[in-house]
């Protein structure tokens, strides 16, 4: 069920560049894209260079080869500044992306007529303070994670929503997710699968001790203010990026960003729960599924 939609012609192609076989992929669209009268190239996905120029405007399309942290990565890259995003899967599991490793060579023309429609997907804004001091801001396409360091030990999260005392948890970690986030961290915590067209957060602790231990899922423009209270090492993480130390008494904001990111869709609008199953039923990563 796709309508009719502006055919893309300045198209970047990007692949994680540990996987030897999407670089090469990578090329083939390329050309194709070209032959198809598209303007086209190959960046490197974690070049600064990519991020200018998706920055100043120069593409209407990335396409990301590899998993779904390459899917994290072109979010970043891409939702602040409207730019759509194709995903191919080349990694194991592939919830946000649309279609298989030589798939492409099927909806590459599709493209090019405009034969598609485009999903929104929220986005957060995360903040981290240091008394009234801002030392950071962060889009966030999957999860913000406020949590205990490497010592096996709790860390006191005391928590309030749209200004008003909602709890002190007591636990390894709390997880502020939204929707897309819903099937990564936050599924494996015990939290409920959200449909990616929502605007909420949701909160999910980790391994909570005598404190709340179910998830709560917040109004579309609730923000969340989540204080730290440790005598040890305590992180921020966001999108599994990698962990900043955060002190006793910093403080994250979590609230609904102002960007979203489009992702590319062929399928009709159900396709979310049909894959859903086959995702749920086995773990790629494991390597002895079947």
């Amino acid at each position: 069920m796709s309508s009719q939609m502006p055919a893309f012609r300045k198209v970047v192609v990007a692949a994680h560049p540990k996987l030897t076989d999407a670089i090469q992929e990578a090329q083939e669209i390329v050309a194709c894209l070209r032959d198809g009268g598209a303007h086209a190239l190959y960046c490197k996905l974690y070049d600064e260079e990519l991020r200018q120029r998706i920055k100043s405007g120069e593409f209407d399309l990335l396409i990301a080869l590899g998993g779904d942290g390459t899917m994290l990565r072109a979010g970043h890259l891409c939702g602040p500044h409207g730019v759509p995003i194709l995903g191919i899967n080349m990694g194991r599991f592939g919830f946000l992306m649309e279609i298989r490793q030589k798939q492409w060579q099927e909806v590459v023309p599709r493209l090019l007529q405009g034969d598609y429609w485009l999903e929104q997907r929220m986005m957060l804004c995360a903040q981290l303070f240091r008394g009234i001091q801002p030392l950071g801001e962060w889009e966030v396409l999957n999860e913000v994670v406020v949590g205990r360091g490497q010592i096996v030990r709790p860390v006191h999260l005391v928590t309030d929503v749209d200004g008003r005392f909602l709890t002190t948890y007591v636990a390894d970690a709390l997880i502020a997710s939204s929707p897309t986030g819903s099937t990564a961290y936050a599924l494996a915590a015990g939290g409920p699968i959200l449909p990616p067209e929502l605007r909420t957060i949701l909160l999910v602790p980790v391994a909570p001790h005598l404190s709340i231990d179910r998830a709560i899922v917040l109004a579309e423009g609730s923000w969340v203010s989540i204080t730290i209270h440790t005598d040890h090492r305590a992180v921020l993480c966001i999108d599994g990026q990698t962990p900043l130390d955060v002190l006793d008494g910093d403080r994250v904001e979590v609230r609904a960003s102002d960007h979203f990111v489009q992702f590319v869709r062929f399928q009709d609008p159900g396709y979310f729960y049909r894959n859903l199953t086959p995702h749920m039923s086995q773990n790629p990563s494991t390597g002895n599924y079947r």
